[in-house]
């Protein structure tokens, strides 16, 4: 019996330590003051610098609200695909909202927070002038790239194009001007948006279907994704969804309605 009583102690206390552990993270970022969030300062308007130098767009908003929650300071860090995950891995950024798609690979690395917050597809920038129609046009033709972006082998193994990638959008899109490729393969979401706003793309287009829709998620490390640091992750992406949040930032931030969005908000309502 005394075996028995000595047992369950202590693994009531084991249960008590993880337990505090778990909830480590939250305690830390409070304690620091502020919470440190890997962000895009390439992909406007979701996350991009503007004229003064400041970081602006949905995906900073969304960061922000983040912060004000949980009451601390938001410390935001530019990230590129090649690296966002590694810098949640090394402690150096608390959170990733940096247009991450959500795929199994990714979940073995990162906490990927349910709901996802977004979703987009894959498809390509080009001149008119060169008058892809369909993507099959793309093969064997040099199309510039972004590395880490999930849809690079995919689009390979299907489409055999001679991948150039690039460390970031202004490096891949400079090589597309320059002509140095026929198309940027890239994520639809961002490239209507540049589009429909920005002039230097006048004698550009979107010519394919898009595919291979993805949602994105925000992202904890990995040991965190069922403690209560993710959790709380996930309840306020809940909240986003419930609430209008989401769409409300979306429409603030000129981006076209999305009917992801739209869903989400209808089911979590």
């Amino acid at each position: 019996m005394k075996t028995t009583i000595k047992t369950l102690a202590t693994l009531a206390m084991i249960a008590g330590f993880a337990t505090a552990a778990q909830a480590d993270k939250i305690d830390d970022i409070k304690a620091a003051g502020k919470l440190v969030v890997g962000v895009k300062q390439d992909y406007k308007p979701w996350g991009y610098l503007t004229v003064d130098g400041a970081l602006a767009g949905l995906e900073i908003d969304l960061a922000k609200d983040v912060a004000t929650r949980m009451g601390v300071e938001v410390e935001l860090v530019p990230v590129v695909a090649s690296n966002r995950m590694e810098f949640l891995q090394q402690g150096r950024i608390d959170l990733i909202i940096a247009t991450m798609g959500d795929n199994p690979e990714r979940r073995t690395v990162v906490g990927m927070i349910e709901p996802n917050y977004y979703a987009g597809g894959t498809n390509v920038l080009a001149p008119k002038a060169v008058g892809l129609k369909t993507w099959e046009d793309i093969r064997g033709k040099d199309v510039c790239a972004v590395q880490g972006s999930y849809y690079n082998k995919r689009v390979t193994q299907l489409y055999g194009p001679n991948l150039v990638a690039f460390a970031g959008i202004p490096e891949a899109t400079s090589a597309l001007a320059n002509g140095n490729c026929v198309a940027f393969l890239y994520d639809n979401t961002w490239i209507e948006s540049q589009l429909a706003t920005e002039a230097q793309w006048a004698e550009y287009e979107m010519p394919l279907v898009t595919e291979d829709p993805q949602a994105w998620s925000i992202a904890v490390p990995l040991e965190e994704r069922d403690a209560p640091y993710g959790k709380m992750m996930s309840e306020i992406v809940t909240d986003w969804h419930k609430s209008g949040f989401l769409i409300e930032r979306n429409a603030a931030n000129g981006i076209a309605a999305s009917p992801f969005l739209q869903e989400q908000h209808d089911l979590l309502k």
